[in-house]
């Protein structure tokens, strides 16, 4: 199944340079355009909006899927496995809800902007609210797995600390255990 998921996510990387690419050449190429020939394409700015909210809402499955997001385990890093594991089977229902919540407006958004039409393009609004539908269903699988495998006891213990702590405050660990390791061989 991991290697399902990994597949996956990889795909999804593929599928979120590809959008990065257009909305770059995009942009770009507006730019280009009105300062170059005091003109520009219309539908580049709204074409490029909604690939950069289709980026975000796929960038946000691969990030849960890495625990990519930002947080802090203050707490949980110094509980014993179990609590570890009862506040991830929390942290992960909690999550669930929340996916809930998010797909169940965006069906809503969906339904009520399917024949709504896009003021440059005349595409369905649905699309742009789609990306909430395609985000919440990928997200709740990756949570059910997640939450299977805690439940299971397959996770292992760096698997139940789900989110990154910051570069700066990954520095400053680093140079604090530096300076204790250091000390303590005087």
């Amino acid at each position: 199944m991991n290697r399902l998921i990994d597949s996956f996510c990889r795909l999804l990387e593929a599928v979120l340079v590809i959008l990065l690419a257009l909305m770059v050449i995009l942009v770009f190429g507006n730019v280009v355009l009105r300062y170059a020939l005091n003109s520009g394409i219309a539908l580049s700015e709204e074409v490029s909006r909604w690939l950069f909210v289709w980026m975000v809402f796929l960038g946000a499955v691969v990030a849960l899927k890495e625990h990519g997001h930002l947080g802090t385990d203050m707490l949980v890093s110094r509980l014993p496995l179990g609590g570890k594991k009862m506040l991830a089977v929390v942290a992960h229902v909690t999550m669930l809800y929340v996916t809930w919540l998010l797909f169940s407006g965006s069906w809503t958004q969906v339904v009520i902007n399917r024949e709504v039409l896009a003021p440059v393009s005349g595409a369905s609004m649905a699309i742009f609210y789609g990306s909430g539908l395609v985000f919440s269903g990928c997200s709740a699988l990756l949570l059910l797995v997640q939450l299977w495998q805690i439940v299971s006891g397959s996770a292992t213990e760096a698997d139940l600390s789900m989110s990154q702590e910051s570069e700066d405050m990954a520095q400053v660990e680093a140079l604090h255990f530096g300076q204790n390791q250091t000390s303590s061989k005087h």
